[in-house]
């Protein structure tokens, strides 16, 4: 809960109970007709009142015809040797109900006491939430310098090397560390020393963060996770701060992991032109340099840190003693796609006939966060039809859908554009077919997705990683083919 509903929550109770006192006070009293006693005496005589209430010397009179009204009595006398000096008929008076209450109930000391305390009690309402708003300041302004690094533990949200699909040279040169942190001992005993930091390096969606968690699920240690951008702030000295208080809270929790992500936040390259001497990114990459390298070689603490721009940290965070180990993730195969494709599709209702195999072919390039998005399209897709299960063909179409975007069978085109449109891509496939070693053409379409007026896909025979200076000249001519097309048709 903030502390602004906080605020509103303690004002709307304050006002329902003020709301309640005055209504259990003044019930009614605005219907309660003032009157003499001679006018009372008149009254019972001629038989109009049928009870009064005595409450001290105050008497409630309650009349035949519905109507109240109230009187006070002789502080002295009794109501009965009062009305009797008033010439009130014994017999009329024996008609009339005679109730005494004592004056000392509730309402007699509320009636004494809010009056007086009434705006006490609002002024001081407000003075204890104005205190209270300075005093959680406080506590921020005291908390600021706090890292506020999320822990995982074993005990939720574990993640283990089986719910990481592919990555293989990754997970055996992780398995290291894992076990590190599960046998210490045996690594201190003979001198060795594991490497204080291990960087992970990949392309977005290519699963650092999970394979970060994957290592603390494996060897049931603490896992504190924050991000290099939290670090930053617009006061000089708050990074730094946060990097000691984080290293103290991982040092009491050890052997853990540390994972930073997004380290390229603070560890770009100083001297580079961006900040001066105190910038404070330089001064937070500082602090960093002396946690991961300082005097206490035995602390078992790993620190782990994911970026896709390694090119532009600072030479001093790469060397030996601190991030000293690298691993580079590389986007899945054919192989690893259908591995991840089948880790995301737990939980999913499938066809019987649907093959995952063919999916993982026809992605290529797709990271695993790109795969874990189809997947889920898939599913969307099927239940927008109400499906029962996801079929092949659901997952086939969130392949384009990934790609370029929904189909826009709404959008209004004239019948030219579309001819313009059908000779465009015909040129690209034309020029694809022709070529020597160009990927194959696998589909066509003149139907608008995203802001594409209509798509050629190709699809490789199979994956390579490099590429020769002939296949880079086919892509030129086959991205100029729908160009010519157009020129050669329409002029």
């Amino acid at each position: 809960m903030t502390l602004l509903t906080k605020n509103i929550f303690w004002a709307l109770a304050t006002l329902l109970l003020l709301s309640f006192a005055f209504s259990l006070l003044f019930q009614g009293q605005q219907t309660i007709t003032p009157i003499t006693l001679d006018q009372l005496a008149g009254k019972i005589n001629a038989g109009e009142v049928e009870k009064i209430v005595v409450s001290g010397n105050d008497l409630a009179i309650d009349l035949k015809n519905g109507e109240k009204a109230s009187t006070k009595k002789e502080t002295e006398a009794g109501l009965s040797e009062t009305l009797r000096n008033y010439g009130v008929d014994t017999k009329a008076l024996q008609n009339v109900n005679l109730e005494v209450t004592e004056a000392s109930g509730l309402r007699f000391w509320l009636g004494i006491l809010i009056p007086s305390l009434l705006p006490l009690i609002i002024i001081g309402i407000f003075f204890w939430l104005m205190f209270r708003q300075a005093r959680s300041g406080m506590s921020q302004a005291f908390t600021f310098g706090k890292a506020n690094a999320r822990l995982f533990t074993q005990f939720k949200d574990r993640v283990t090397f089986g719910d990481v699909a592919g990555l293989k040279e990754a997970k055996q040169e992780l398995m290291e560390v894992v076990d590190f942190l599960k046998n210490p001992k045996k690594y201190l005993e003979i001198g060795a020393r594991i490497p204080r930091g291990v960087l992970l390096l990949g392309l977005p969606g290519t699963g650092k963060t999970m394979l970060a968690r994957a290592v603390a699920g494996e060897a049931n240690v603490p896992f504190f996770h924050i991000s290099g951008s939290e670090f930053v702030e617009m006061f000089v000295g708050v990074g730094s701060a946060r990097v000691r208080d984080l290293f103290t809270t991982a040092k009491k929790a050890a052997p853990c992991i540390v994972f930073i992500d997004e380290i390229d936040a603070i560890g770009r390259e100083r001297g580079a032109g961006v900040g001066g001497g105190h910038d404070e990114r330089e001064q937070t990459l500082n602090q960093i340099l002396v946690e991961m390298d300082g005097f206490d070689r035995e602390t078992k603490v790993i620190v782990m840190a994911a970026t896709n721009r390694g090119d532009i940290l600072d030479s001093a965070l790469l060397r030996p003693g601190r991030f000293d180990r690298r691993v580079v993730l590389d986007l899945p195969d054919v192989n690893d796609r259908e591995e991840i494709l089948k880790i995301h599709s737990r939980g999913k209702l499938l066809a019987k006939d649907i093959k995952l195999r063919k999916v993982a072919e026809r992605t290529p390039g797709f990271s695993g966060a790109d795969l874990a998005n189809l997947m889920n399209e898939g599913a969307l897709t099927a239940a927008r039809k109400n499906q029962k299960e996801i079929s092949q063909q659901n997952i086939l179409e969130s392949i384009e859908k990934v790609l370029l975007g929904p189909e826009r069978r709404g959008r209004a085109i004239s019948t030219n554009e579309k001819e313009i449109i059908a000779y465009h891509e015909a040129g690209h496939a034309l020029v694809a077919a022709s070529l020597k070693g160009a990927d194959p053409v696998h589909k066509i379409s003149i139907i608008s997705r995203g802001r594409a007026g209509g798509y050629t896909l190709k699809l490789p025979l199979e994956e390579s990683s490099l590429r020769t200076k002939t296949q880079f000249m086919n892509d030129l001519a086959i991205l100029l083919g729908g160009y010519v097309s157009e020129q050669l048709t329409f002029g």
